[in-house]
C-alpha cells in the first residue's frame, strides 16, 4: 500500500520560501498576516457619573472606523477598537494601557481619560514609544509643560487654559453689559479643577481689574454631596458662580442647589452646561445660565456637525457629548495621518501628524489644525451664549476670538516658563 501523501507544505516549498527570505533580509508574511487588523487601545471611564464620557467616546471612535474599513481600511487591512474601563483612576489608567500594550499587542492608543488617568496614561506611552492622542483631559500642562510632553503623545481636546481665555472674554463682556461684579468659583478639588480655576481668575482680572472674586469652593472629585458647596454660596451671596463641574456632577450639584434656590440669586456661568448629553438630564435648568459651547448640533451651525449628531444618535445609538466630538477628531486626524504615510508606525505618523490640518465640522471655519509646537488641537468651534433645555440648545452664541486666545495663552506659557 503506498505511503500517504503528506498535507503540509512540500520541502520544494519550504526551501523556496527560505531563500527569498535569505535573498531579501526580511522574513516571510503570509497574506493572511499581512491583512491582519490594526489595533486600537482605548482607556475610558465606564463606571461612575462620568460614563458618559466612555460610552460616547466609544461610539464616536467606532463610528469613525466603521466608515474607514468599509472604504477598504489602510491597503485591505481593517481597524479594530479595544475598549476598557479605566475608572478615572490613576492607578487603574496605567494597568490598562500596560495590558494593551503588552498583552493585546496594540498599535496605537487613544486616550479616552479623564486627567486623572491621562497624566499615568503619558508616563507609559513616553516609556513604550506608543502613539497616543488624549481626548477627554483638559489640563494645559499635559502638552503646554515641555517636561510633561512626549514626542509620540498629542492632545485632540479643549485646553484648559483656551477655554479659560474664552470664559474671561465672555465674562468680561457680562460684567460690562450687566456690571455684575461679585464672582464665585466652585471647581473640582483635583488638577482640572485647580488649574482651570486659577486660569479663568487671573484672565478675568486682567481684563476686567474690578472683578472680585469673593468666595471659592472646592468640592471633592465625583462628590455625591453637594450641601457645603451650596452653603457656602448662600453664605458669600455671589452675582454670578463660575462653575467647573460636569457630567453627573454638574447634574447633581443643580439639582441640590435647586432645592435652595441658589440661582434664583445668582447668575450660573458654567464652560460644562452646553452639552446635549448633560443638558438632557439637567432636569431644571437655571434661568439664563451662561455657558460655553462643549457640543451641541447647532453650534456650529452647519450641516456637517448636524450630519455627525445624526449619525451618533441613529448609528451610534447614542447621544453626542463634548468629548465624543474630541475623540472624533482625534480619530479623524489619526486616520488621515495613516492614509497619508501608508503606515501604522508611532515615529512615521507622530511626524505626519505635526502641523496637519484637516476638515472637521468642528473647527471654528471647518478645519482642525494640530499644531506643532506642542501637539495640541486648535482652532476649533468655541463660544458662549445662554444655556437651553431644548433644541437649538444654546441661543446669542457670541465665538470667542482665537487671536486674543492665543495672545493671553503665548503670555501665560512665558510666565511658566514653558517658552
Amino acid at each position: 500500500m503506498p505511503a500517504k501523501r503528506p498535507t503540509g507544505p512540500s520541502r520544494r516549498t519550504v526551501l523556496a520560501t527560505a531563500a527569498a527570505a535569505t535573498v531579501t533580509g526580511f522574513p516571510f508574511i503570509s497574506r493572511a498576516q499581512a491583512k491582519a487588523p490594526i489595533k486600537i487601545g482605548m482607556p475610558t471611564v465606564l463606571s461612575g457619573p462620568y460614563t458618559v464620557i466612555g460610552e460616547t467616546c466609544r461610539a464616536a471612535t467606532q463610528l469613525a472606523l466603521d466608515t474607514f474599513n468599509a472604504a477598504g481600511g489602510l491597503d485591505g487591512r481593517k481597524v479594530e477598537l479595544l475598549v476598557r474601563d479605566d475608572k478615572a483612576k490613576p492607578d487603574e489608567a496605567a494597568r490598562v494601557i500596560r495590558e494593551f500594550i503588552n498583552a493585546d499587542k496594540v498599535d496605537l492608543i487613544i486616550a479616552a481619560s479623564t486627567t486623572a488617568g491621562a497624566f499615568a496614561i503619558q508616563e507609559v506611552v513616553r516609556e513604550t514609544g506608543t502613539l497616543c492622542i488624549h481626548t477627554v483631559s483638559e489640563t494645559s500642562t499635559l502638552t503646554a509643560d515641555p517636561k510633561i510632553r512626549a514626542p509620540n503623545s498629542f492632545r485632540v481636546a479643549r485646553q484648559g487654559v483656551q477655554d479659560s481665555i474664552a470664559a474671561a472674554q465672555a465674562a468680561s463682556a457680562l460684567i460690562k453689559s450687566q456690571n455684575l461684579k461679585k464672582w464665585m468659583t466652585v471647581c473640582q478639588d483635583f488638577a482640572y479643577g485647580r488649574a482651570i480655576q486659577a486660569q479663568f481668575t487671573m484672565f478675568l482680572k486682567q481684563m476686567e481689574p474690578s472683578v472680585e472674586i469673593v468666595a471659592t469652593a472646592w468640592p471633592k472629585f465625583q462628590a455625591p454631596d453637594y450641601t457645603d458647596t451650596v452653603t457656602q454660596i448662600l453664605s458669600a451671596k455671589p452675582e454670578v458662580v463660575y462653575c467647573t463641574l460636569g457630567g453627573g456632577e454638574i447634574v447633581s450639584f443643580l439639582e441640590q442647589a435647586r432645592l435652595y434656590a441658589v440661582f434664583d440669586r445668582a447668575r450660573m456661568f458654567s464652560p460644562n452646561i452646553a452639552d446635549i448629553s448633560t443638558l438632557k438630564q439637567i432636569k431644571t435648568l437655571p434661568k439664563d445660565a451662561y455657558t460655553g459651547s462643549r457640543y451641541v448640533p447647532n453650534y456650529p451651525n452647519t450641516p456637517a456637525n448636524q450630519a455627525w449628531t445624526d449619525a451618533m444618535q441613529t448609528k451610534g445609538k447614542v447621544t453626542p457629548s463634548n468629548w465624543a466630538w474630541q475623540t472624533a477628531a482625534a480619530t479623524d486626524f489619526l486616520l488621515a495621518a495613516m492614509t497619508k504615510t501608508k503606515s501604522i508606525d508611532s515615529k512615521v505618523l507622530a511626524s505626519a501628524l505635526r502641523g496637519m490640518t484637516i476638515d472637521s465640522p468642528f473647527g471654528s471655519a471647518g478645519k482642525l489644525t494640530m499644531r506643532a509646537e506642542d501637539q495640541t488641537v486648535i482652532d476649533y468651534a468655541i463660544g458662549w451664549g445662554i444655556a437651553l433645555p431644548t433644541p437649538p440648545y444654546m441661543k446669542d452664541v457670541q465665538d470667542a476670538d482665537w487671536a486674543v486666545i492665543a495672545q493671553y495663552e503665548t503670555e501665560w506659557k512665558k510666565s511658566q516658563g514653558f517658552v
